[in-house]
């Protein structure tokens, strides 16, 4: 089993998934037998001790956490080190002034021109993250668009279908809005969904199994 914590601090907006997203984090992991999960909303617990019984670290956070030159440089060797890091949702709407951090996860915040039900283009259909999704399939989510996200900096698992909506409202030139990518960074892995933001989604069995796949690719247990 690996050992997976969770960080769910809100320095900015508050989203309301994120006591769901805590339990059911807790619950995959009991459920599959593959993880024990901790998690927290105190930033202080996030030390250089504790990081070195940590396989995974998951960040479901917002705005300029409260975090010394210290953790920072801790979360940056644990990652180098050969160890997980998974942002889910608004992991990318945090940290604007360490750019460290925004070249680690591969983009940062910068919309979501859409609150409605899209389809989701599956880019790699042979990840643990999305091999059991199908070529494509439809969800309601809140869509995230990014900038310093670059595709060729990174492994695109997910995007969106861009004729699902209208991507007039989009606010990149390109009009490439990917929703989940992984990539190394050092020795290590890390993986973003950019969905997550309904409450119910969490509940929900291929979102879960979609969670877990995340998990077990940044823990090392799948490739």
């Amino acid at each position: 089993m690996f050992n997976v914590f969770m960080l769910r601090h809100s320095a900015g907006f508050e989203h309301s998934y994120l006591p769901d997203a805590e339990v059911a984090i807790k619950d995959i992991g009991k459920e599959s037998g593959l993880y024990s999960a901790s998690t927290t909303h105190r930033c202080d617990y996030l030390t250089p001790e504790r990081l070195e019984q940590v396989d995974v670290l998951v960040f479901a956070t917002t705005g300029e956490l409260p975090l010394s030159e210290e953790q920072k440089s801790a979360i940056l060797n644990f990652v180098r080190s050969g160890k997980g890091f998974m942002g889910i949702h608004n992991a990318t709407d945090t940290f604007y002034k360490w750019p460290e951090y925004i070249e680690m996860i591969g983009g940062i915040f910068s919309g979501h021109p859409w609150a409605q039900e899209v389809t989701v283009k599956v880019e790699d259909s042979d990840h643990p993250a999305t091999r059991h999704l199908g070529e494509s399939f439809r969800v309601f989510d809140e869509i995230y668009t990014f900038t310093k996200y670059d595709r060729s900096k990174t492994h695109v698992l997910m995007s969106l279908d861009n004729d699902s909506v209208d991507v007039a409202k989009g606010n990149r030139e390109d009009k490439d809005y990917a929703l989940g990518w992984c990539h190394e960074y050092g020795s290590g892995r890390v993986i973003y969904t950019a969905l997550g933001h309904p409450d119910d989604l969490w509940k929900q069995d291929w979102f879960r199994k979609h969670i877990l796949g995340c998990l077990t690719w940044a823990a090392g247990v799948e490739k």
